[in-house]
């Protein structure tokens, strides 16, 4: 029986057994985020940065903490997994934990896909999941000296 020749990986289907799914509490690298989903046959790629704002409801907001679970990487990684299976793009995400500032990134989502509509539509998609399913808890600290948890 003749052997057959090696074949070369097809470009245009993205390699989908890396995972990136990162937990921090050193500021995020976003570049890292956005090359894990990009590929040959991306014809778009959609980076998506949750960034500490200065309000919440009304209030004046100074800072954020954000705690998470032992496992929250974890939960992460089922989180991108789930939504790549779901949607067969290339997704990744990290989320930073730890003492935030104004205008800190706590979370970069990024999807890769054959089209702009796919790649916003997946990246949404992951960051609801992570927003709905990994256990990393945000508390907010006012102008007023009032600390608050949210999503508990």
């Amino acid at each position: 029986m003749p052997r057959s020749e090696p074949t070369e990986p097809d470009p245009t289907v993205p390699d989908l057994t890396e995972l990136y799914a990162v937990v921090s509490e050193d500021p995020l690298d976003a570049d890292a985020v956005r090359r894990a989903v990009e590929h040959d046959a991306s014809g778009a790629v959609v980076v998506f940065h949750g960034v500490v704002r200065d309000h919440d409801g009304g209030r004046a907001v100074r800072a954020l903490d954000y705690r998470g679970h032992p496992e929250a990487e974890r939960f992460l990684a089922d989180c991108v997994r789930r939504i790549r299976e779901e949607t067969g793009f290339a997704v990744a995400a990290a989320h930073r934990v730890g003492d935030l500032a104004i205008g800190d990134v706590a979370l970069v989502a990024a999807a890769g896909a054959g089209h702009r509509a796919q790649a916003f539509d997946a990246c949404e998609r992951l960051v609801e999941l992570v927003k709905q399913e990994v256990p990393i808890w945000k508390r907010q600290h006012f102008d007023d000296g009032v600390s608050e948890w949210v999503g508990l």
